[in-house]
């Protein structure tokens, strides 16, 4: 009978250290060198990737140079085009998170300085990134 428990503890500890969340970093640009980032990933139960941002010391949009209106989130497949995710709002305490889900498994994720919440491509400054390959 213990040789069962300790396999089942065994089993349970594995099958949680395999679905626990994957941090990377985020690499901050020059035009918002305090800002600091990360992401975590897992899996939903469809076998989608379960994406969470988190930024702190972002500052607000209208105060870069040039100035913008909205960060807005961007998801890249390798070798696809970048889609709009939203728009990553930045509190009074200067912090944001941002969640979505992908079926992609390998794409970059990153924030741009952009005027238009809607624009279709990124065309303003790229304020973080990240590459996630887990």
């Amino acid at each position: 009978m213990r040789k069962l428990y300790t396999v089942c503890l065994s089993l349970a500890l594995f099958c949680s250290i395999a679905n626990a969340a994957k941090r990377f970093p985020m690499t901050a640009s020059s035009i918002v060198p305090a800002a600091r980032g990360r992401i975590e990933i897992d899996a939903d139960k469809n076998g989608n990737v379960r994406v969470n941002m988190t930024v702190a010391h972002l500052a607000n949009p209208e105060n870069l140079t040039p100035p913008a209106s909205v960060y807005v989130v961007w998801l890249q497949d390798r070798g696809g085009n970048p889609e709009n995710q939203g728009q990553l709002r930045v509190d009074k305490k200067l912090t944001a998170s941002f969640k979505t889900v992908t079926p992609s498994k390998n794409f970059d994720l990153f924030v741009t300085a952009e005027r238009d919440a809607s624009a279709k491509a990124p065309s303003g400054a790229e304020v973080l990134r990240a590459t996630i390959q887990p």
